[in-house]
């Protein structure tokens, strides 16, 4: 018997969760639906938790680790700045197109969830409206990192970060010896987010029974029009990404794509952007870039350039606070999006990571972090889609970047684009 893999858990988990929230809302008596969907959510709480257990640690951890590269990239000169370049405004790109689309598809909407608690929800809006300049310099700048890491402030744990990986870098010899000890806690760290999402379909089970104990199937039509909008949204980050590709490579750009097809495909049935790195690498190589600029650009890119994800960071966070019936304006939307191009950086290309970012950012803007519970079933169907515009988006930074720099050279022809 083939072994089950966590998205067959997860859609597992979905499927026995949504019949014992249907039986307990068409059987049960009010009051013991209430008491029935507090006392199962407390599944999601647990993942919730372990969730948040880890944002601290990863986001200080991989964010002085990805500024000493950046550091590096002063020694490199022009390369670095032209990717660099690309990256960031690939990146704002991304986070904007997600940030648009939420706001004209309302897919949070379809799921009306802000009635389950209405006294926390009408506090958390009244947060939110009230979120100022002067509440954001508070929530920016740290009195103490330790008390940022336990509340986990993530923006006052990034300005710490900034600073903490400048003056590091700056120390030379003795600052790569701690680069290379957050280097090996990051990866310790990452690891632990595939041992928390083994939790994920307890809290998937207690998040949906939950919900749909309370609500009834509507759940299930908030999915699929989640979804709908979600591929409507990479469409259109494909559509942009490939004119300016095309503006850029010319008529070079259909053989690039052909070239890069495996990969995509890859990315796309197994949700995993890093698995065809060596894959990638190779076709990009054969395609004409040189081997020294692919070397530096793609690694980079797989920090720093996940185009896929990044549009997915603001769409899902939106949504989230949609379902709570919580209005935030645009001034705080424009936040969020910076926000996330700072604490994105880094971690977005670990499987599901991007949801620890989501949940990191919901809780900064007063947005009940829960709503990640409800969500995640979906994700893994997202993920196939993010997974393969990453790649396309790194395919076309170093590409782009080769060809600024004028080593784009001929293609290699073979038989078969092995």
């Amino acid at each position: 018997m083939k072994k089950i893999n966590l998205t067959g858990w997860i859609l597992i988990a979905m499927v026995f969760g949504g019949m014992a929230g249907y039986i307990v809302h068409e059987f049960g008596s009010p009051r013991f639906i209430e008491k029935f969907s507090a006392n199962i959510n407390l599944l999601g709480k647990i993942f919730l938790l372990l969730v948040q257990m880890i944002i601290a640690p990863l986001v200080f951890s991989t964010l002085v680790v990805g500024i000493a590269k950046l550091q590096n990239l002063a020694t490199v000169g022009r390369v670095g700045g032209k990717a660099l370049l690309w990256f960031l405004s690939a990146s704002l790109l991304s986070l904007l197109l997600g940030l648009v689309l939420v706001n004209i598809f309302h897919p949070g909407t379809s799921l009306d969830l802000h009635n389950i608690d209405a006294a926390a929800a009408k506090d958390i809006v009244k947060k939110t409206q009230e979120f100022s300049l002067s509440t954001f310099i508070d929530h920016v700048f740290p009195r103490s990192i330790i008390e940022a890491m336990t509340t986990n402030s993530i923006l006052q744990i990034v300005i710490f970060s900034v600073f903490f990986g400048i003056a590091t870098s700056a120390l030379g010899e003795k600052g790569k010896l701690v680069v290379k000890a957050l280097d090996a806690i990051s990866h310790i760290i990452l690891k632990m987010v595939n041992y928390v999402m083994a939790f994920a379909p307890l809290g998937v089970f207690g998040a949906i029974a939950s919900v749909i104990a309370l609500k009834g199937l509507e759940v299930f039509r908030f999915y699929g029009l989640y979804l709908i909008y979600f591929v409507i949204g990479i469409f259109f980050l494909w559509a942009l990404l490939l004119l300016v590709g095309w503006i850029i490579l010319r008529n070079r750009l259909p053989a690039l794509v052909k070239r890069i097809a495996q990969p995509l495909l890859i990315a796309f049935s197994t949700t995993s952007s890093e698995a065809v790195f060596p894959k990638l690498t190779s076709e990009l190589e054969k395609f004409g870039c040189r081997e020294d600029i692919v070397a530096f650009i793609l690694p980079l890119g797989y920090s720093f350039n996940l185009d896929g994800s990044m549009m997915y960071m603001t769409f899902a966070s939106i949504a989230i606070a949609q379902m709570y019936g919580i209005h935030m304006d645009t001034g705080t939307q424009l936040t969020m999006l910076l926000v996330l191009m700072l604490t994105s950086k880094g971690i977005a290309g670990v499987p599901r990571a991007s949801l620890v970012v989501v949940a990191a950012t919901c809780g900064m803007f007063q947005i009940p972090p829960e709503g990640v519970a409800i969500i995640l079933p979906i994700d893994t169907f997202c993920d196939m889609f993010r997974s393969m515009t990453n790649v396309l988006g790194n395919a076309l930074a170093t590409t782009v970047v080769s060809k600024w720099e004028g080593e784009l050279g001929l293609e290699v022809k073979t038989g078969l684009a092995a």
